[in-house]
C-alpha cells in the first residue's frame, strides 16, 4: 500500500471510487459529494496552498483518498477534512487511519481545527473519527453545501506533531 499525493492521472478512477462508495451508502444524490464539480477534477482542486489531497493505491490501482481544504464560510484557522473515501476492498486494514494521520500532519502546518462532515451510516468512519479524537458537534459548521450530511464532528490540531511532515 502506497499513500502519494495526488497527480492528474488519479482524476477519473479517484471519481470512480468515490461515486462507488457514496452509491454504496446511498449517498448519491443532491446534498452530498455526488454533485460536487471538483469531483471529476481533484487533481486540479487541491492545488492551492491550502489545500493537499492524499490517494492510496494497492499494486497500481487506486482505492481512494482525502483531503484539507478550508472550511467554506469560516475563518483562515479551520479546514475541512474533505472527499475521504476507501473503496471496500481497501477498508479494514487501518488504511483509512494512516491517510487521517498524514492529512491531519499537513493540516496542523496550516490550521488550527479540523471540522468534517458524515453520515452516521457510514459507523466505521465515525468510529475512525472519533478513535482520532474528533468530537462529535450538534450542528455543521461552514457553507460546504452538502446538507445531506447528518454527522459532524472537529477536531483541535494544535497538539498534533508538526515536526515531522
Amino acid at each position: 500500500m502506497i499513500i502519494r499525493e495526488i497527480e492528474a492521472r488519479d482524476n477519473v478512477a479517484l471519481a470512480a471510487v468515490i461515486r462507488r462508495v457514496l452509491t454504496e451508502f446511498g449517498a448519491n444524490q443532491p446534498g452530498f459529494a455526488w454533485q460536487d464539480p471538483s469531483l471529476d477534477q481533484m487533481y486540479q482542486t487541491y492545488q492551492n496552498e491550502k489545500c493537499h489531497y492524499l490517494v492510496i493505491e494497492q499494486d497500481g490501482v487506486l482505492l481512494g483518498g482525502g483531503g484539507i481544504g478550508p472550511l467554506a464560510g469560516n475563518d483562515d484557522g479551520v479546514c475541512e477534512l474533505q472527499k475521504m473515501y476507501l473503496a471496500a476492498a481497501g477498508r479494514g486494514f487501518g488504511w483509512g487511519r494512516q491517510l487521517l494521520v498524514r492529512l491531519e500532519e499537513w493540516a496542523a502546518q496550516h490550521y488550527c481545527y479540523c471540522y468534517l462532515e458524515t453520515l452516521a451510516s457510514m459507523a466505521a468512519a465515525n468510529a475512525l473519527y472519533l478513535c482520532q479524537g474528533y468530537r462529535r458537534l450538534q450542528q455543521p459548521k461552514g457553507c460546504t453545501g452538502h446538507g445531506g450530511c447528518d454527522t459532524w464532528y472537529g477536531k483541535s490540531l494544535a497538539a498534533i506533531p508538526v515536526d515531522r511532515v
